[in-house]
């Protein structure tokens, strides 16, 4: 099992849930985060004045997925999460040791 961490643009959000759930992907936690990549942010005016804007709002999706599914999810998130503009976002696919669902007792990929 793998768990997917996404961190999109808010703008996409709803497509990439869509395209979890097309792909099976089971449930997922959603999160508003702020943060910034290689771009450090933007730079904003207010009354003539510039002013650095280090932290853009993203939203952060966490799913964890079986071995099976990982390429497909991925490929399905980058169809519809990438703009080809900076700040489109990253993946992080970190390993999962166990799952298990507290209300059954269920483990790893049955608890999915």
């Amino acid at each position: 099992m793998k768990k997917l961490e996404l961190i999109v643009r808010p703008s996409v959000v709803q497509q990439v849930i869509d395209a979890l759930e097309e792909t099976g992907a089971g449930g997922m936690t959603v999160t508003q985060v702020d943060g910034y990549g290689k771009q450090k942010g933007q730079t904003g005016l207010y009354r003539g004045t510039e002013f650095p804007i280090r932290l853009r709002p993203k939203v952060k999706l966490e799913v964890v997925v079986t071995e099976e599914k990982i390429e497909s999810v991925i490929e399905k998130v980058i169809e519809v999460a990438r703009t080809g503009e900076v700040g489109d976002g990253k993946i992080f696919v970190l390993p999962v040791e166990a799952a298990v669902r507290i209300r059954t007792g269920e483990k790893d990929e049955a608890a999915l």
